[in-house]
């Protein structure tokens, strides 16, 4: 390993002297340090001082799906193993975005980690959903990087000045740019503001994100297909996230159109996404206030005049119940997952209770 983050192969990937300092240990070790630049089925492309080895993650693997190995994750990789280069230990994580997954267990699927900006894209060629943009805000900012919002296809838009002003409106805090791939417009912008970090790049399929990804490259990297007509959206072509060099430094990761985005303990999430009703909330008379019916509701009080659109608060509301509902159900499962541990304990006693006493007592005939 090479001493010096300035001068350290991976700089142009994230590589800083923080990381430097939490690999010592593996160093010493003989590992090598990686960013995970894609995974698949249980191996993973890593690249490395030495190049980029496809590496086994079964050292490394969980049962718990928010421990498992992504893109975007610095690891320490074994280049000489004895069935082939693997995966050793993965480095704390400073950021990642996370959500719900769609089984029935209530668990956690980490999309990208070690992110600085989570760039949310939607398209233009369709009907803005304002819904699901707050949606993905709470996520991006529970995550823990910084949002932000780029209206892709403006090209088929005409006019996007009221579309500009909607975005904004649901987005408060996040800056929200117009691009569009295809004139060009706003793309110089939007490399500015990504160069030299890690980003990660999501919204539905069809959002242009392939299109977007090869403009920010210069270069064809992800497949394209063209828009449907019946309703403005692209087929989807990504399949994986791919952690993809931008040619003015720092990394981009290209993700898969995204059907769901559900909630995943984004309380700090929503707070940020809707901060002008949280801050709202500050000056009603009780501080557990529901803003439902309360008298003396600072709220209720902006609702009435005009100042707080109720699309806005309905949709505080309804994230809110589904962040509550999704903490309800992660924390049975974690009641469950206790009490089996506890029975399995407790038999064992049991049975080495009763081997002590050479079998316990036997009935008789």
């Amino acid at each position: 390993m090479i001493n010096g983050s300035a001068s350290h192969p991976l700089t142009s990937y994230g590589w800083d002297s923080i990381l430097d300092t939490e690999f010592t240990p593996y160093a010493a070790q003989g590992l090598l340090p990686g960013r995970i630049v894609r995974v698949d089925r249980g191996l993973c492309d890593v690249v490395t001082p030495d190049g980029t080895l496809r590496a086994d993650t079964t050292p490394v693997h969980s049962s718990d799906p928010m421990k498992m190995a992504c893109t975007g994750d610095w690891v320490a990789v074994d280049p000489v193993a004895a069935t082939g280069p693997a995966v050793r230990a993965v480095l704390p994580r400073r950021t990642a975005f996370v959500r719900s997954t769609s089984s029935t267990r209530s668990e956690g699927q980490v999309l990208a980690a070690n992110i600085d900006h989570a760039v949310i894209a939607v398209s233009l060629a369709a009907e803005l959903d304002l819904g699901r943009l707050e949606r993905f805000l709470s996520l991006a900012w529970e995550s823990g990087a910084q949002p932000l919002v780029v209206l892709t296809k403006a090209d088929l838009a005409g006019d996007t000045t009221h579309l500009l002003a909607d975005a904004e409106s649901a987005a408060p805090g996040v800056q929200v740019l117009v691009v569009s791939a295809t004139t060009g417009e706003g793309i110089d912008v939007l490399g500015a503001v990504l160069a030299g970090t890690t980003s990660v790049l999501l919204g539905q399929s069809g959002a242009g994100k392939s299109t977007l990804t090869n403009a920010l490259l210069g270069r064809e990297v992800q497949e394209v297909q063209a828009i449907r007509d019946a309703d403005g959206k692209g087929r989807h072509t990504t399949t994986t996230r791919d952690l993809l060099p931008l040619p003015s430094g720092g990394v981009l990761i290209d993700t898969p159109g995204l059907r769901g985005v559900g909630l995943w303990d984004a309380e700090s999430g929503l707070s940020q996404a809707f901060s002008e009703i949280d801050a709202l909330s500050a000056d009603c008379r009780f501080h557990d206030c529901s803003h439902v019916a309360e008298p003396g509701c600072a709220v209720l009080a902006a609702l009435e005049d005009g100042s707080l659109p109720h699309r806005r608060l309905e949709s505080y509301r309804k994230l809110l119940r589904e962040n509550a509902w999704i903490a309800s159900r992660t924390d049975q499962r974690l009641r469950a997952e206790m009490r089996r541990d506890w029975k399995m304990k407790s038999a064992a006693g049991r049975a080495m209770y009763e081997a002590k006493r050479g079998g316990g007592h036997r009935r008789e005939a």
